[in-house]
């Protein structure tokens, strides 16, 4: 076979050198690594921590220098590598590109590697005695994430998957490789494009985020192991603090990212739908938190540090374990965020042990030796009711992945166990309980001191603002209207519940900065963090359930069918140029234009209140699917305010979605004053007129013409006018027909028959375009956003004092 004409090969070469070099420079790193923190003199340590430290950052480099690559394949549409003819396409904007990367497997653990590299450098300048058996742990985990995208054979088991694949050789039987030109055939010159869903701005900066609080995991994880392989069992915590919090930071803002992507993009009205990947994301920050919070009481009491191993431990475990159950293929039946298997099952489930198994064993073996305090705290200590909430965010995370898991739970088992269909209700109708726990502990705890606290003195401090908390919550209960008795009364007096500890939190935090710690910012991160943390809580329960569809629609709802999810009565059907009653408001459906790549219908809605207050436009639109896949995905257009959001949604679109027009003319005879019926109103022949004149016809008297005069009523009250003409011209007849746009109507005068008239009625969406919208109101979802960013804010100034205060102490 001659050479293939037009291949760009070196960076594909080059791209899969460098991920060799990477795994031989992260294994050489481990071991290096290894050796310096069991090395007795120091001389070897030293000399041996020099050749581990260019060793891990030849892994950095070369794993940055293969991301580069992938992004330059992709960027100049080197379709002769799968990756880039698989994730992309030319009309994808610069910033997609970067999206295109992530979309696959081998990208996503590609930025995963990148990030442990960023903080490994980090860690070599900042942990002092402990880089090495911390990097130790880092470089062994960088070195699996390398096999990842190794893409080789050995025998018939398969080590990762090589981003640099060229397409020829993944399609290696296909007729169109066996000519040396394939690239000028035009089937090579676009890619099958990227995933549409991920066509959004969130999707480019939610998964690195995502990915570095994953990755971040690892260091309180190899802090852990260290201690624990060290024996120096609570000489780590101090160091350990900063990195905690980053990862409780930056792993819930990657979630909650996720969180608002889900919101502005899909259609299921919400910001989370308990998706098994957005659980599999959740767990391990709950623990992660659970184990920051541990943390502190040791730092503070020396109590909790055997809780504070197995936090620290289980949340990168929980991360891997994540890892396989979003890539193995066990979710994508149950999950719009999951991979397809991609045949490196057994790998990851090694991926998992190879670090579950050592890590549980050696904290096992080493239980005993972990310091503890025998005596018991004290039920009026903040370290007792801290870890209560540690045990709380444990219990809530322990119940969210066991049934996440019930794909593999009945895989293993050859069961068939599910959560039913109604899963937001399922998992909510135990967290609301884990939130109003939470809530509570959020806002008292702060209050008690460490060891013991006078019961007087928490009396003193903490009445005023429960009474304010009760008060304010009472009044958004009543004021707010807050009824959604959907599922009983029971699940109606805990949402109540969940609102008085979300607003205790927020109102206990705040006058915990001003009395306890006297208006002193510097050291209120905590206090922040709760603010933050309660105001999520009470923006999610007051937009969840106050959540109302306005496009309530009885006068001529669209039937989606049985199993459909959608609703018929919650989507309106606007005809273009028709203004609609929509309750307070009314709705028109305007226009829609194809951008100029031919992707995405974008569709202009005006919406006017009523009483002409406001008046805005929404800009819904449909993008084709990519990959092949017939049809459009629907992408949300959202109207903001301070204190609301209008959410619109397109269901259906006869410009888009419908067929050819096959609709039939249905013939009637009648009479003047006769009535004929179609499917939303009905017509009556008032009167006949012989060659019409005005301003649609101007016949002469010479003509043989008759008008069929109709009056039309609409199911909604409505009322038309039609006058469909039938002439007979050099005995040939001629008919001309009139349009009733607003009722998708065309109306014929056919023939005349005796003293009666036969009217021809043709029903049609393609007349008039007109789309199914719905469009639902979140009152105070911005408290959500808001508080993301005061928790994280938090978890900020937290790091920045605990940095602090650590310089301050001498070497």
């Amino acid at each position: 076979m001659p050479p293939y004409i037009g291949e760009h090969l070196f960076p594909g070469q080059a791209g899969y050198f460098l991920i060799i070099v990477s795994l031989v420079a992260s294994l050489i790193a481990s071991v290096a690594y290894f050796k310096s923190a069991n090395s007795v003199l120091q001389s070897d340590a030293d000399s041996w921590k020099r050749m581990a430290r260019i060793a891990f950052v030849v892994d950095a480099v070369s794993v940055m220098a293969v991301f580069g690559l992938i992004y330059y394949i992709i960027s100049n549409h080197y379709f002769e590598y799968y990756y880039a003819y698989n994730h992309s396409d030319k009309s994808l904007n610069p910033g997609y590109l970067l999206s295109c990367i992530w979309e696959g497997q081998e990208g996503s653990f590609l930025l995963w590697a990148v990030w442990h590299g960023v903080l490994g450098m980090v860690l070599m300048r900042t942990a002092k005695k402990w880089e090495a058996p911390v990097l130790s742990v880092i470089s062994l985990v960088q070195a699996c994430l390398a096999t990842m995208i190794l893409g080789l054979y050995v025998f018939d088991f398969k080590i990762g998957t090589n981003p640099f694949l060229l397409t020829r050789q993944f399609f290696q039987d296909a007729p169109i490789f066996s000519d040396p030109n394939y690239l000028s055939n035009a089937r090579m010159q676009d890619g099958t494009g990227l995933n549409q869903l991920l066509q959004n701005y969130w999707m480019v900066i939610h998964p690195p985020v995502l990915f570095l609080g994953f990755a971040s995991t690892l260091v309180p994880f190899a802090y852990a192991v260290a201690g624990l392989w060290k024996k120096d069992f609570g000489g780590w915590t101090k160091g350990a603090v900063p990195w905690a919090l980053f990862s409780a930071a930056v792993l819930g803002l990657g979630i909650m990212m996720g969180a608002a992507w889900a919101y502005e993009s899909l259609t299921f009205g919400g910001f989370w739908a308990w998706d098994p990947v957005e659980n599999a994301s959740l767990v391990p920050w709950l623990i992660m938190v659970a184990g920051v919070h541990t943390l502190i009481i040791y730092n503070s009491t020396g109590h909790s540090l055997r809780a504070t191993y197995f936090f620290f431990l289980l949340s990168f475990i929980l991360i891997l374990y994540s890892t396989y159950l979003t890539r193995s293929g066990d979710l994508q039946d149950t999950s719009v965020h999951a991979f397809v298997t991609a045949g490196i099952n057994w790998q990851l489930r090694i991926f998992v042990l190879l670090f579950l198994l050592p890590s549980i064993f050696l904290f096992i073996r080493r239980y005993k030796q972990i310091p503890f305090i025998v005596k018991e705290e004290s039920s009026y200590s903040r370290e007792f009711w801290m870890f209560i909430g540690s045990l709380v965010l444990f219990l809530s995370a322990l119940f969210i992945i066991v049934f996440t898991s019930l794909p593999v739970i009945n895989k293993i088992i050859n069961t068939n166990f599910t959560i039913g269909e109604d899963a937001e209700f399922f998992y909510n109708r135990i967290q609301v309980f884990v939130a109003i726990l939470l809530g509570m502990l959020t806002a008292v705890t702060q209050y008690l001191k460490y060891k013991n606290t006078d019961k007087k003195y928490l009396i003193k401090k903490i009445g005023i603002p429960t009474l304010l908390a009760l008060v304010i919550s009472v009044c958004i209960s009543y004021f707010g209207n807050v009824h959604y008795d959907t599922y009983g009364i029971g699940f109606l007096a805990a949402i109540h519940l969940a609102l008085f500890a979300a607003v205790y939190s927020i109102v206990a935090n705040t006058g915990y900065i001003w009395a306890g710690l006297k208006g002193k910012l510097k050291a209120a991160g905590a206090s922040v963090g709760h603010i933050g943390f309660g105001m999520m809580l009470l923006g999610m329960l007051v937009s969840s359930a106050k959540k109302e569809v306005l496009s309530v629609n009885y006068m001529n709802p669209l039937n989606f069918g049985p199993e459909a999810k959608e609703k018929g009565v919650e989507n309106l059907t606007l005809y273009q140029g028709v203004k609609t009653d929509m309750g307070k408001y009314w709705a028109t459906y305007t226009k829609d234009t194809l951008d100029e790549k031919g992707k995405s219908t974008f569709f202009q809605i005006e919406m006017e209140r009523k009483d002409g207050k406001d008046k805005f436009y929404v800009h819904p639109h449909l993008i084709k699917n990519t990959k092949g896949q017939e049809g459009v995905s629907q992408n949300p257009g959202t109207k903001h305010y301070l204190h609301k959001d209008i959410f619109t949604y397109i269901n259906y679109a006869s410009s888009v979605m419908d067929d050819k027009d096959t609709a039939q003319f249905r013939s009637q005879l009648l009479d003047i004053g006769d009535t004929m019926y179609y499917s939303t109103g009905y017509i009556v022949l008032d009167k006949v007129t012989l060659n019409p004149q005005n301003e649609k016809y101007a016949f002469g008297n010479a003509d043989t013409a008759i008008a069929a005069e109709l009056k039309i009523r609409s199911a909604d009250g409505r009322n038309f006018l039609a006058m469909p003409v039938f002439q007979l011209q050099n005995n040939q007849p001629k008919y001309f027909i009139d349009t009733v746009f607003a009722q998708g109507l065309a109306v014929r005068l056919s023939r005349v028959s005796d003293r009666q008239l036969e009217i021809s009625v043709k029903e049609s969406s393609k007349l008039s375009p007109f789309v199914a919208l719905k469009i639902l109101q979140f009152p105070f979802i911005n408290l959500l956003w808001l508080g993301t960013i005061l928790m994280v804010t938090g978890f900020i100034m937290s790091i920045v004092r605990r940095v602090s205060l650590m310089k301050k102490i001498p070497a």
